[in-house]
């Protein structure tokens, strides 16, 4: 296995943890509430949560690198959670709104787009099943940034 490799796989590990933290034990009720919702209330809620959810990462990820030794790039490190922060706001801006009709936010759009029109018109959890699925592969691509799996 080479080194990049590891450093993949441990970042991803990191990543993917700090994720769940920071969505679920981080986040702010009151932002987890507005993020999705229209204007500048929901774009300045989404803001704030994507601000502590990458903070959470980039301290999760910088203390696995010192007491695993990855031997990360920061500039690759600080791009790769660049792409983790702009994905996840994507996402989050379609909280609580993958049921709506009509035109609604780019990610419901996408879903429909992708045939989901179905299965989120019927079940209430497919939006955040979706979401959570999106940020997983994204967290992907950001960690094999990360690890100088990307150039």
């Amino acid at each position: 296995m080479s080194n990049r490799t590891a450093q993949f796989a441990a970042v991803y590990a990191v990543l993917t943890a700090s994720h769940e933290v920071a969505d679920y034990w981080v986040q702010q009720d009151k932002d987890a509430v507005a993020k999705g919702r229209p204007g500048m209330e929901g774009r300045m809620a989404c803001a704030r949560h994507v601000a502590s959810y990458t903070a959470t990462q980039a301290l999760a990820l910088a203390a696995a690198d010192r007491r695993l030794g990855l031997g990360l790039d920061w500039r690759r490190a600080a791009t790769g959670l660049a792409v983790s922060a702009v994905t996840h706001y994507v996402a989050d801006r379609s909280a609580g709104r993958w049921q709506e009709q009509g035109t609604s936010t780019w990610m419901v759009r996408l879903a429909r787009r992708c045939g989901h029109a179905p299965w989120l018109a019927k079940d209430s959890g497919a939006g955040p099943l979706m979401d959570q699925a999106w940020h997983k592969g994204w967290i992907a691509v950001a960690a094999a940034v990360a690890a100088g799996g990307v150039r």
